[in-house]
């Protein structure tokens, strides 16, 4: 018997045995992201090009859950866990329907390239949106969870994760191609690395794709250091470019001559799948003696490993997932819980939530009311209903709503043959006739995204400003000077600075397709806001260190100074209907971990908050500030006071040198702070209430 279809072999010997069997050339093959089909082997024709980032993408129908900046709000590593369930439930879903009718084309395999971990170090970076903000703790907590869900916890994988874009990547997009994002030690084991190796060590992901920029000088799709990093950690997954990118390395970054040579740098540098088209001269490579077939052989195994996990050589308990899996009322349910988690409160002089019995008309005015792409983010799946927040509105209330577009999302006018602002009189007259103005600006993925799928062509998909376009900033004004109690919803995928002072202002990220029905039922108090910002909010992007200066000097809230000014509202803000608040906690150290216990109270309605615990260190080697070392979300009644339990490892606390080595300072002296914010004044009087100090000793 062949040992590659020996089920009680492991993955490994059948991964090898079955190169074994193929040609020098038909392993050349098996290393295009297009892989063709071994008809003697029974290997089939694979694509391992899919996007699962918040649903399955670009496929046909699936569940749409909210952009990735909106499922960090949650701060809810059992939330990812599970939209990450639905995802891979609904990718083996239509990839067993999908095969059962021969189609294995592009976006309807197993391996979803997600999530993207990179840092949200500038909010002028267009894909910022697709990750879970600033934080490294943050990011890799979710990260981690969302892998899990994706890949599942049995003998085979549901559905293959993979941690992207590996490393130092985060804008500017216009000079992806050819950009050495440079990074001092300290930066990289601080911030840049520490998400990929939770997610390769803790949650063994198994798949990490390479970023387009060069890091420290080395294109990462073919570099030695990071290469090396993850052999360091222990990955035994497959390694992707991202795409076209190894045609960069001799297009672009110069660091090879010819397509062949950029071929032989990314294989011998361990990446084992080529997104792109260079890898079609891997066997010219290896004939021209720059490869070796050892070289070759290692990568189809890595990659003939990674379909063994997955199952396609067995019948699996995923066999029976199919059509009928896919958008299930459950899992748009998990769709609206996941919107509702989505939105941060960060203004409400108490008009919030609006009560019904004093109010007949609603006025709903902006872009963003009646839009679905607002509901959406980029790499999207296509759900077969949306819920705009216009929608929304209309089904939870009772009354009279209007509406008026009030402007184009960016252009000077909405009909074509009209005068600039034509849709301005029509937006304050809706104000006129409203008890309450309800009104939705921002952005979507065309101003803010990858380059090449924005139009802001000018600005690759980045943003040049924290402004809303300027026809908003009319509207905005306009509507703003009737003088009725107006909320202004916030839809966008990062920090913008609305220029007002409205009774209540809601950011709702891209809530997803449910996003209308989540938003509406947190305007009219049927669920309590409950997200916070996974990402600083900032007033002026003069103020910000230089687009390509990957320093975190003075970057994201753990360095920023204080001095500067620049923060409208912290990471880890955001109000709800209740009035949580830390009442005590203790804190010791067992082992290798901090066991604390916090008391929290809710004065105020029925809600959840996430409880959050930074600290701070005298070390020398300690961030400016203070940093997140754990989180949790914790659901109150009206009244209740609950005791949680939390375990921080010490790894969270440890300090980075500048050469770039992490350890514990014992020496220095530790505080935690516990609280549903960050310990920094500005949260304190935005929220009206101070973290509990606890000192530690390490």
């Amino acid at each position: 018997m062949d040992i590659y279809k020996d089920k009680s072999r492991s993955f490994e010997e059948r991964a090898k045995d079955i190169v074994s069997k193929m040609t020098v050339e038909e392993r050349c093959e098996q290393l295009k992201f297009g892989a063709p089909a071994i008809e003697r082997l029974s290997v089939e024709a694979y694509n391992w090009w899919n996007e699962g980032l918040h649903g399955v993408a670009r496929a046909g129908v699936a569940t749409m859950f909210p952009q990735a900046i909106g499922l960090a709000a949650s701060f809810d590593e059992e939330l990812l866990k599970t939209v990450a369930e639905v995802i891979s439930i609904e990718a083996r879903a239509k990839y067993n329907e999908y095969s059962k009718h021969g189609d294995r084309d592009i976006y309807k395999g197993l391996t979803l390239w997600s999530p993207n971990i990179n840092i949200f170090r500038d909010p002028r970076w267009g894909r910022g949106h697709e990750t879970y903000g600033e934080d490294p703790f943050l990011t890799s907590r979710l990260g981690c969870a969302f892998v899990r869900g994706v890949q599942g916890e049995g003998k085979y994988l549901r559905a293959a994760a993979c941690a992207k874009h590996f490393a130092v990547h985060s804008g500017p997009e216009a000079l992806r191609h050819e950009f050495d994002a440079v990074a001092e030690p300290k930066d990289m084991e601080e911030t840049y690395l520490p998400a990929f190796e939770a997610l390769v060590k803790e949650a063994k992901v198994e798949g990490v794709m390479g970023a387009y920029n060069r890091t420290n000088g080395e294109p990462c799709c073919g570099s030695e250091y990071l290469s090396g990093k993850l052999k360091e950690w222990g990955f035994d997954g497959y390694f992707v470019s991202d795409c076209w990118a190894i045609k960069d390395f001799h297009e672009n970054h110069h660091v090879t001559a010819t397509a062949e040579e950029s071929a032989a740098l990314a294989l011998k540098n361990g990446c084992d799948v080529n997104c792109g088209s260079t890898y079609i001269l891997v066997y010219k490579a290896y004939k021209d003696g720059l490869i070796s077939e050892e070289e070759i052989t290692s990568a189809a195994e890595h990659l003939m490993r990674t379909r063994m996990r997955l199952g396609m050589f067995d019948e699996t308990e995923f066999d029976s997932l199919g059509y009928m899996d896919v958008e299930t009322r459950e899992h748009l349910d998990i769709s609206l819980e996941a919107g509702r988690n989505a939105c941060v409160l960060l203004e409400n002089d108490g008009i919030l939530p609006l009560d019904r019995s004093k109010i007949k008309t609603v006025g709903v005015i902006g872009p963003n009311a009646q839009s679905q792409r607002a509901l959406m983010g980029n790499y999207h799946g296509t759900a077969s209903r949306y819920r705009t927040i216009l929608e929304g509105i209309q089904d939870e209330f009772e009354g009279r709503v209007l509406f008026s577009e009030g402007c184009h999302l960016f252009r000077d006018k909405v009909e074509g043959l009209g005068l600039p602002g034509d849709r301005i009189a029509e937006a304050v007259i809706v104000a006129e006739h409203s008890d309450v103005v309800v009104l939705c600006v921002g952005l979507d993925e065309t101003l803010e995204g990858e380059q090449g799928d924005a139009s802001n062509t000018d600005a690759s998909g980045d943003k040049l400003t924290l402004q809303l376009p300027e026809p908003q900033r009319l509207l905005v004004k306009k509507v703003m000077e009737v003088g009725k109690p107006t909320v202004i919803v916030l839809v966008s995928g990062s920090s913008i600075n609305v220029e007002a002072e409205p009774n209540a202002l809601l950011q709702a990220f891209y809530p997803g397709s449910e996003g209308g029905k989540a938003v509406a039922e947190i305007l009219f108090g049927k669920t309590s806001p409950c997200g916070k910002l996974p990402v600083t909010f900032y007033k002026d992007v003069k103020k910000l260190p230089d687009f390509t200066d990957y320093s975190m000097r003075y970057r994201t809230y753990r360095n920023e100074r204080a001095e500067d000014d620049n923060v409208l509202y912290p990471f880890g803000f955001g109000l709800s209907y209740g009035d949580v608040r830390v009442v005590s906690a203790s804190a010791e150290k067992i082992g290798e971990k901090i066991e604390a216990s916090v008391q929290l109270e809710n004065n105020g309605e029925k809600t959840a908050d996430a409880l959050q615990v930074y600290f701070k260190s005298t070390s020398k080697d300690a961030v400016r500030n203070h940093a997140l070392c754990g989180f949790k979300k914790v659901k109150l009644e009206k009244g209740e006071k609950k005791t949680v339990s939390m375990s921080i490892p010490l790894s969270a606390l440890t300090v980075v040198d500048e050469e770039g080595r992490r350890y514990l300072d014992k020496n220095a002296r530790t505080t935690l702070y516990f609280g549903t914010s960050q310990p920094d004044e500005l949260s304190e009087r935005l929220c009206g209430k101070k973290c509990v100090e606890v000192e530690i000793k390490l």
